[in-house]
């Protein structure tokens, strides 16, 4: 064996092994090979007097992938390190390095940000040590990450019986339960608008009120609206009459964020499913017989396209659409424009998606679809829009109508099915005609609460306040439904969005933590963790450091909590104790809420909350021929009827019950 190369997935290796031909064995580890372990204080795995050194332990379902690539390894001539291009996958090839015996310094970790020939090829002929910087930055994210959230999740399972708190998880909970205090706190305030209706040459337009006398209209009742009406009063002088072509900029190419959010609102993709289907696309899918990789690294903050990449999309428009249809791509100044990462992107401008559509899952088209053609657009011309603006004078009010044509479609030739608008055609109107109202009216509106959160929107609210990195949000929403936290919902039955909305038990959890932690679980404290993960990553911090002052800041807020934070006593039943007397109280357990003894651990009475049915029985007048007692007809938990003897369990007489109907048995269960 020449070379043994390992990635994380099994679908890339496909793809890449393909590439790199007999030379090479390409082989996976199935994402992370080991985590902190759970020994020492406090299960952490995370000597804190020693410079917080962490403790690794071997997954107990990689033990066979570690032992196999340690043969694989031993054999080869090098192995090549080439996880996922980002912090998470540095430190993956890190722990395969430390694993493996092999050298982090050795320029043996490859890194591609598209799974294409090219991109893989180029990769290997220009490997690189491991980044310690990097794997530096993932390992104090995982360090503070795993003392919150063993502290915390120990802390409040203790005093209010919730499963998990976390770093980023309990700063998204906090969100949404702030937005629900604001809606439930929420006035609405009365407002009126009031708008004109006109034609001119059989064609039928409005206008509304922007100003009166000289300001904008603020019209709190009826009677106000109804004395504005009165005052407006033909005819109406057209002030002004403007026509201007406006252009219309094409959107930048998805970030992880931006695609997570489009696709929820565009595709109705729930964030989970639409990094699952990209994470497909990028790792590889079979074309007329060949694996390759149809995006580009699907977790990326950067909106930058490669010169090479332009280039063929250019020539490609050109060649499809002509030579007006290209435009000038506007890269986004950020600080992420000038790093390895590209926008997400298609790797090849060739594979059009209705021609490789046959080739794609349902999800995988739809996805790749909107990728490719967001890609596409981002490098066309802008939409040319004529625009009249026309403004009505009558007394002290000043009325508006606004229209506008498109008159050229530039990068919405590609991209208008994601962006529909319509045409709104004024008559020919000019600067001091006079025309009369047909109807002038008002409208009733109240001030509307803030918007409850869908997935769309918390991506983007947790991305604007730089709350976690957008890798992690399809986890993030995850967790804090799966405890229990918040519901996925629609509102009310005239809804037709889903959105958050906090259960009793996230609501208890977020205000407990805003109670005694609310220095360090907060938007701005988090977003700042953020900045220092970023700032070890780029050899700026040190991370013991980091790490030190983020546990002295949490130990004594933990302590006060233990001491002052009221414990939550389990609800009770009303009911007594069988055994000992005492009052019997509702607790959670493993696999839910269950009946016990308020006198535990003294009194181990428990039952499950609700009482199992009772079997159903009949009696027979028949006795059992083994021990003369009656015979029971019963229905057992399968649904088949059976005869029984009532003296069980001491006579174990039972036979089947021909005069019903078999239903099904268990393997192994089948009575003769």
């Amino acid at each position: 064996m020449k070379g043994l190369v390992i990635v994380e997935s099994p679908a890339k290796s496909k793809t890449i092994g393909k590439y790199l031909g007999k030379d090479y064995t390409v082989t996976a580890s199935i994402g992370h090979i080991c985590d902190l372990a759970t020994t020492g204080p406090g299960g952490l795995g995370i000597d804190v007097e020693h410079d917080f050194t962490p403790t690794y332990a071997i997954n107990k379902d990689k033990k066979n992938i570690v032992k196999e690539l340690k043969d694989l390894s031993s054999k080869a001539d090098v192995t090549y390190l080439a996880t996922d291009p980002d912090r998470e996958g540095e430190a993956i090839s890190w722990h395969l390095a430390r694993e493996l015996g092999l050298d982090p310094e050795a320029l043996t970790r490859v890194e591609f940000h598209e799974i294409t020939k090219k991109a893989v090829t180029n990769a290997f002929e220009n490997p690189r040590k491991i980044d310690m910087d990097l794997v530096k930055s993932q390992e104090s994210r995982r360090v503070l990450d795993r003392i919150l959230g063993f502290k915390l999740s120990k802390l409040l399972n203790n005093k209010i019986k919730s499963k998990s708190a976390g770093r980023v998880q309990s700063v998204a909970l906090k969100l949404i339960v702030d937005r629900e205090k604001e809606i439930k706190a929420f006035k609405p305030e009365e407002y009126w608008t009031v708008q004109a209706k006109f034609e001119k040459d059989g064609m039928a337009f409005d206008a509304d009120l922007t100003k009166a006398n000289g300001e904008k209209p603020h019209i709190a009742n009826k009677e106000e609206a109804d004395r504005v009406i009165a005052e407006s009063v033909n005819p109406f002088t057209v002030i002004s009459a403007e026509e201007k072509v406006k252009n219309k900029k094409p959107h930048l190419v998805f970030t992880t964020s931006t695609l997570q959010q489009e696709a929820s609102t565009k595709l109705g993709f729930a964030v989970k499913r639409t990094m699952r289907t990209a994470q497909s696309l990028y790792e590889g899918v079979s074309i007329g017989g060949d694996l390759t990789g149809l995006i580009t690294y699907m977790r990326t903050d950067s909106t930058r396209l490669s010169p090479e990449f332009m280039a063929a999309a250019k020539e490609f428009i050109v060649n499809r659409y002509g030579k007006q249809y290209t435009g000038y791509y506007r890269q986004k100044n950020d600080s992420n424009a000038q790093d390895a990462h590209e926008g997400i992107r298609p790797a090849h401008i060739e594979y059009v998606p209705e021609e490789i559509k046959d080739s794609l899952t349902s999800d995988q088209y739809k996805l790749y679809r909107f990728i490719y053609y967001r890609t596409l657009a981002a490098l066309m011309a802008d939409a040319k829009n004529s625009v009249t603006n026309i403004l009505l004078n009558t007394g002290a009010y000043e009325y508006t109508a606004q229209g506008h044509t498109q008159v050229f479609d530039g990068y919405l030739k590609v991209y208008a099915e994601y962006e529909a608008s319509k045409d709104v055609v004024l008559p020919k109107i000019t600067e001091n005609d006079l025309l009369d109202a047909k109807k002038v009216e008002g409208e009733q509106h109240f001030t509307e609460p803030p918007q409850r959160y869908t997935e769309a929107r918390l991506v983007k609210e947790m991305e604007k306040n730089g709350i976690g990195r957008p890798s992690t949000y399809a986890d993030i929403i995850d967790k804090i439904q799966s405890r229990g936290y918040v519901e996925l919902k629609k509102p009310n039955d005239n809804s037709k969005t889903k959105v958050f909305i906090p259960t009793e038990q996230g609501e208890l959890t977020s205000g407990k933590l805003d109670e005694f932690f609310k220095d360090m679980i907060n938007v701005k404290y988090t977003a700042k963790m953020e900045d220092s993960l970023d700032e070890i990553a780029e050899g700026k911090m040190d991370h013991v450091s980091f790490e030190r002052d983020f546990y002295n800041k949490l130990m004594p807020l933990l302590d006060n909590a233990y001491k002052n934070m009221e414990k939550k006593e389990p609800e009770k039943t009303g009911e007594v104790c069988p055994e000992c007397g005492k009052e019997l109280v509702i607790r959670d357990g493993r696999f839910g809420k269950f009946i016990s003894c308020s006198g535990y651990p003294d009194c181990k009475y428990h039952r499950p909350l609700e009482e199992k049915k009772k079997t159903e029985t009949i009696e027979l007048e028949e006795t059992c021929p083994e021990c003369g007692a009656k015979l029971l007809k019963r229905k057992s938990r399968y649904g088949n009827w059976f005869i029984g003897c009532s003296n069980f369990p001491k006579c174990r007489y039972i036979r089947n019950d021909e005069s019903e109907p078999k239903k099904y048995y268990p393997k192994g269960r089948k009575r003769k």
